[in-house]
């Protein structure tokens, strides 16, 4: 598994990650990694997939209603058999 070494963390930051962990019963390093996880869990979660940003950005035009392609036929596979 990967490991992440974080640099430079004020002496407030730490005392209140320390505070919080200990509150939910972790550890600093378990408790780090729950708000990472969460954190971009809500980011992945918020982001619409290319599809609905379309939507989005054309809905308050009325949107377009598309007429029914006609079914096509489709023929027999060519034979490969000698």
């Amino acid at each position: 598994m990967p490991t992440l070494t974080i640099r430079n963390i004020g002496k407030t930051v730490k005392e209140r990650l320390r505070v919080r962990a200990a509150r939910h019963g972790h550890s600093m390093e378990a408790e780090l990694r729950s708000i990472l996880r969460d954190a971009l869990r809500e980011e992945r979660d918020g982001e619409p997939n290319l599809a609905e940003a379309i939507r989005r950005r054309f809905a308050p035009l009325g949107g377009v209603e598309l007429e029914s392609h006609p079914p096509v036929r489709v023929g027999e596979p060519p034979s490969f058999d000698p």
